[in-house]
């Protein structure tokens, strides 16, 4: 059985893509377009891993891995980007550079997943 994943990016196609990528392999992905409305997402939804955008209008997407992180420290979050941050940001347990392949979503759903069992 897949994953319940949240995509977040401020670029409706992109989430749609991913969205369509990882449905594809049996995971159950819910999308939002903002860190604002990823947030009312995951107050009221159960996830169990966060895709995030870094560079988005209002909340970036090391802010909206702070923010999960203090709701609920065991969920994964990676971040997807075409500019990585320039320091470490402790809430992000991956970072995934811009443009990327579905194999590389799949190994990164992998290592997330395979940490939090290991707990």
């Amino acid at each position: 059985m897949g994953c319940r994943i949240l995509v977040v990016d401020d670029e409706p196609l992109v989430c749609e893509s991913i969205r369509m990528l990882l449905a594809y392999d049996g995971h159950r992905v819910e999308t939002a377009c903002s860190g604002e409305e990823a947030l009312k997402r995951f107050g009221r939804e159960e996830f169990d891993l966060v895709f995030t955008d870094f560079c988005m209008p209002g909340m970036k997407g090391d802010e909206l891995a702070a923010q999960i992180k203090h709701r609920a420290p065991e969920k994964p979050v990676i971040l997807l980007t075409a500019f990585p941050p320039s320091h470490h940001v402790a809430a992000i347990d991956l970072v995934i550079t811009k443009p990327f392949y579905l194999s590389t979503l799949r190994e990164a759903i992998e290592t997330v997943m395979n940490k939090v069992r290991a707990k």
